[in-house]
């Protein structure tokens, strides 16, 4: 009777000799994988390549290699032809390609033959992003294919786009307001402003309003006792605003000068200073959006332009009267002025709050109920509210005009490429 122990020499060589088999069969089974690509989920993700680097589309052994040459010139298709792995003259094959985009629109290309390769008639537009149906003709023998070449897009459900505050408007006309950057100061409108005297020489029995003080019309400001009379008399605001100087003591003799200076800063003038060509952009009549240097801003309208020039500066003044109910605007502060020239009425435009960066295009993100996708823009004219679309995008398409950002970080995210 044999006793399998492990001490047993028979029974430890068995055990080493099963081990050593296993492990040469795993290792010659591993490197097989690796060497033939037996990984079936990367099979199904790599796109085969050919010697272009462009798609490589084979049935039986005719192939053909789709790219799309935009290499300083607007992008078109280069199709190059092989039968059994050797190129084929172009002028034996005749090819045909659909591109089928999100919007439903459809490009048909055909091709004639140039040097080695089939060139496609027309230009192949931004987005380069659609399903793609290709059909050839090979000594008698037809040929098709089918595949999705998508970037630019992604899938944001619903209730999430509601969540992340993703809004949307529809690409339409607009007026864009043309405009011209001016500065200026903010200035005392001297119709608004009082300087009182003492009617009759005096002295000051008593003194009623403080520097600063805000008084009304018919305001005791002082008292003074006449010098000829020696009765008392008032002295009265003769209009409403704010005591910006007092020059009065009591007890003292009045004189001529002011005792007080009143202002009413309910309603200032502001003057824009106009250099050389502005002087005949801007007209009186034109809106005007002024705004101080910590961003507070109001609306105005130039209402008359200086026929004289400063000598210093040799600017002209334009004047803007503003309501400043609340005081924002100050005397003597310095403000930027957005003057309107022109309006233009646009056939096509989008927010500026949906612009985005994306590659080297100015964007914005096209929606297709739960798919958004990118459209690439040619702009035109624009203001701080909207901007022209001359191309890259339908009227009438809804598109993403907040929080777009999120579209584009959710596009990067998912590794959208430009390869052809």
């Amino acid at each position: 009777m044999i006793h399998t122990s492990s001490r047993n020499p028979l029974y430890i060589g068995i055990v080493i000799g099963v081990t050593l088999i296993l492990a040469i069969w795993l290792l010659l089974n591993d490197a097989t994988n690796h060497s033939t690509g037996q990984d079936e989920h990367d099979n199904e993700l790599e796109t085969p390549k050919g010697p272009r680097g462009g798609r490589l589309l084979t049935q039986n052994n005719f192939s053909i290699e789709v790219t799309i040459f935009e290499r300083g010139t607007p992008p078109e298709f280069h199709v190059y032809a092989y039968s059994h792995n050797k190129p084929l003259p172009p002028g034996e094959v005749s090819l045909s390609i659909e591109l089928t985009r999100l919007d439903g629109q459809i490009d048909l290309f055909n091709f004639r033959p140039q040097a080695n390769y089939l060139r496609s008639n027309g230009t192949v537009t931004e987005p380069h992003s659609f399903d793609v149906t290709i059909k050839a003709s090979y000594q008698g023998n037809n040929y098709q294919w089918q595949y999705d070449n998508y970037e630019g897009r992604t899938r944001i459900v619903r209730s999430m786009a509601v969540e992340s505050g993703i809004e949307t408007a529809t690409a339409g006309p607009a007026t864009i307001h043309e405009t011209l950057t001016l500065t200026g100061r903010v200035q005392v409108d001297p119709n608004r402003m009082a300087h009182i005297r003492a009617r009759f020489p005096g002295l000051v029995k008593s003194v009623k309003a403080e520097l600063g003080s805000t008084v009304l019309t018919g305001d005791v400001l002082a008292t003074v006792q006449s010098n000829e009379s020696l009765q008392t008399y008032s002295v009265k605001a003769p209009i409403s605003g704010v005591v910006i100087l007092r020059d009065i003591q009591t007890g003292a003799a009045t004189s001529s000068k002011p005792l007080y200076t009143i202002v009413d800063l309910s309603e200032v003038w502001v003057e824009l200073d106009l250099f050389g060509h502005d002087l005949d952009r801007v007209q009186v009549g034109q809106s005007v959006t002024i705004e101080t240097l910590a961003g507070q801003s109001t609306e105005g309208k130039i209402s008359w332009i200086s026929p004289l020039a400063t000598h210093n500066s040799q600017s002209v003044w334009a004047r803007v009267v503003v309501a400043n109910q609340e005081g924002r605007l100050r005397p003597g502060q310095f403000v930027r002025a957005q003057v309107t020239i022109a309006d233009h009425s646009v056939r096509l435009a989008v927010q500026q709050s949906a612009i985005q960066d994306f590659r080297d295009f100015k964007v914005v993100f096209a929606r297709f109920n739960e798919i958004y996708e990118v459209r690439m823009l040619k702009l035109g004219r624009h203001d701080k509210n909207w901007v022209e679309v001359l191309g890259g995008l339908k009227a009438g398409t809804e598109y993403v005009n907040k929080n777009s950002y999120l579209i584009k970080a959710d596009i990067e995210k998912s590794g959208a490429s430009h390869d052809h």
